[in-house]
C-alpha cells in the first residue's frame, strides 16, 4: 500500500505527522506500506499553521500512484463555528491571524480539489482525512451523501455541505475513511493498517507507540439502533 499525505499552506502538523509515523512504522514492520508527503504543487517546503512549522513535500499528489491519500486539517485561530464555506474562502499566504475555516477554504483556490476528485472517483484509491481534512473535501463538493466526521466544532459545516455527519472517532465509508479531532490521526492510521495490512501489524505499531486506540470505528453495517 502506497500512501500519500497531502500538505497545504496552513495544514495542522500533527494531522499529517501522526499518520505518517504510524504508516511508516507499519511499513517497517511489514514491508507492505510506503508513505510520502506530497502537495498539489509538487516538491516544496509547506508552512503549517502552527508557529510557522514547515514540512517538506517530496513529490506531487498523484492519485494514479497512490493506494491511500490522507488529507489533514488546518491549524489556526478557531474563528466563527457558524462560518459558511463561502465566508471561509480567502486568498493570500497563511498568517497568524488566519482562522481555520479561512485556511481550509483557501485550498479551493489551488489544484488540490481537482486532484482529490480524481482520487475519490477511483474505486482503487482510499481517501482518508483527519480533523478538518474532511471539510476540505466537503467544501469542494466531494462528500455529498457520504458518511463522514470532522472535529466536533466543524460538524455543522459538514452537514451544510450535504455530507451525512456521524459523531464517531473514525468513520469507515468504504473508500472514504474520516477521523475526528486532531489526535484521532493516530487512531485513523492504526485502523487503516489493521484494515489493509492486518491486525498483527497494527497491534505491533500500537504497542511501539504506547497508544491505545479510542472509540469504535463506525461503519454502515449491522442493525440500525432503535430509540437513539
Amino acid at each position: 500500500m502506497h500512501a500519500q499525505i497531502v500538505l497545504f499552506d496552513g495544514f495542522d502538523p500533527l494531522d499529517a505527522v501522526a499518520p505518517f509515523e504510524v504508516l511508516h512504522a507499519g511499513g517497517a514492520a511489514s514491508g507492505a506500506v510506503s508513505v510520502e508527503l506530497v502537495s498539489a504543487e509538487g516538491p516544496r517546503d509547506v508552512v503549517g499553521g502552527t508557529g510557522g512549522l514547515a514540512l517538506r513535500a517530496t513529490a506531487a499528489l498523484d492519485p494514479a500512484r497512490a493506494d491511500l491519500v490522507v488529507v489533514p486539517g488546518a491549524s489556526g485561530r478557531i474563528g466563527d463555528p457558524g462560518e459558511t464555506p463561502d465566508q471561509a474562502a480567502g486568498t493570500g499566504e497563511p498568517n497568524p491571524d488566519d482562522t481555520i475555516p479561512v485556511l481550509l477554504g483557501r485550498t479551493l483556490t489551488t489544484g488540490l480539489p481537482a486532484l482529490l476528485k480524481t482520487a475519490m472517483d477511483d474505486p482503487d484509491v482510499t481517501v482518508a482525512t483527519v480533523c478538518g481534512g474532511s471539510l476540505v473535501l466537503a467544501m469542494a463538493g466531494l462528500l455529498e451523501g457520504r458518511h463522514a466526521v470532522t472535529h466536533h466544532m466543524g460538524m455543522g459545516m459538514l452537514d451544510a455541505t450535504g455530507a451525512r455527519a456521524v459523531r464517531a472517532r473514525v468513520v469507515d465509508d468504504g473508500d472514504l475513511v474520516t477521523a475526528a479531532g486532531v489526535t484521532s490521526g493516530l487512531d485513523l492510521a492504526l485502523y487503516l493498517l489493521e484494515r489493509e495490512v492486518g491486525p498483527r501489524i497494527a497491534h505491533a505499531v500500537e504497542d511501539l507507540f504506547a497508544h491505545e486506540r479510542r472509540g469504535t470505528v463506525w461503519r454502515a453495517a449491522g442493525p440500525v439502533p432503535a430509540g437513539f
